[in-house]
């Protein structure tokens, strides 16, 4: 078997591996505020949540285009499925050790970082495209801090309508109205973060010389999406923990809030074809909603923690993918 074509075949499998990861990995971001106040049972919230990704997955393709372009020409790159190698290998590393530490981490910043890093290490800076991505770190900078301003927006008209009502009474009705906004979370989730390892696949093949342009192909899009879905599937419970019981104590107003708010930045950012991550658009969502219910009920010193995570990934897999290449290639 040709060289390259085998490395084609291994950058895909690694591509599709990391959406599955992403799948159970980030399955938190969307049902976890809904599994908490127990809205949905676990299993049905997961169940919906994996249907969902895989409509979204399939539906939106801007993301992957950018994902796949912005970064790097894959064009310009002779060695690009070397550096796609190390780059999903980087990303999928550091998924497992966040995700087996519970820790909400973005999947998104771990993709770019190592993309950064094996493009820098294994083609030189020259090949780096620093204004795309500039581009694609400041929305992944600024949709947590836009997430949190309206989440705690969003809570305090929420306070406000509701003030004169009964705490049962209203939670009794938001409780149901989680189950529509869970659904339309996930299904957000699948339009931007499915997206990334089809920008990965779609990189490759420009590489390889399959095809001379960055439309997505239609075996691209589902096996992504089915990729995304089956990892879904699975659920990642200990990250749902985090996200559903530690950072606050959630109500189902608190959690609709949080999920309304989370589904609005994601699809905001897919309609402008921006990659962000889902993880720091609902943590910082709910971070907000609880600051909006009451200052001191939020475990900050959690929500730093969490911070602290999103702040060294992307040094971290930038490093790890340039040693990989180092070693591999």
């Amino acid at each position: 078997m040709d060289t390259s074509l085998l490395i084609m075949m291994i950058v895909i499998i690694l591509a599709l591996a990391f959406d599955f990861i992403n799948g159970f990995h980030d399955t938190a971001n969307a049902i976890a505020t809904s599994v908490s106040t127990r809205a949905l049972k676990p299993r049905t919230a997961i169940l919906m949540a994996a249907v969902m990704n895989f409509l979204g997955a399939i539906m939106f393709t801007g993301v992957a285009k950018t994902i796949g372009g912005s970064v790097a020409n894959p064009a310009a790159l002779d060695n690009g499925l070397e550096v796609l190698t190390a780059t999903l290998l980087a990303a999928i590393i550091w998924n497992l050790i966040t995700w087996w530490f519970g820790i909400p981490s973005s999947s998104s910043h771990a993709l770019i970082g190592a993309l950064a890093g094996a493009v820098y290490v294994g083609a030189g800076p020259d090949k780096l495209n620093w204004s795309g991505f500039k581009t694609i770190i400041e929305g992944l900078v600024f949709s947590p801090i836009i997430a949190f301003v309206i989440g705690y927006i969003v809570m305090m008209v929420l306070k406000w309508i509701f003030a004169k009502r009964s705490p049962h009474t209203v939670n009794k009705g938001f409780r149901s109205m989680q189950v529509i906004t869970a659904a339309i979370q996930s299904f957000t989730h699948g339009t931007n973060d499915a997206q990334k390892a089809m920008g990965i696949i779609t990189f490759a093949l420009v590489t390889a010389k399959y095809q001379d342009h960055m439309e997505v192909p239609l075996w691209v899009k589902l096996s992504a999406a089915t990729a995304m879905a089956l990892g879904t599937s699975i659920g990642g419970w200990k990250i749902i923990k985090t996200m559903g019981t530690k950072i606050f104590k959630i109500e189902p107003i608190n959690g609709f809030a949080a999920d309304l708010t989370g589904a609005s930045v994601i699809f905001g950012a897919t309609l402008l074809h921006l990659p962000v991550s889902t993880t720091h658009a609902i943590t910082s969502a709910i971070l907000g909603v609880g600051s909006a219910k009451r200052f001191s009920a939020v475990k900050w010193s959690l929500a730093g923690r969490i911070v602290i995570a999103w702040v060294i990934t992307i040094p971290i897999v930038m490093i790890l993918s340039g040693l990989i290449y180092i070693v591999l290639f």
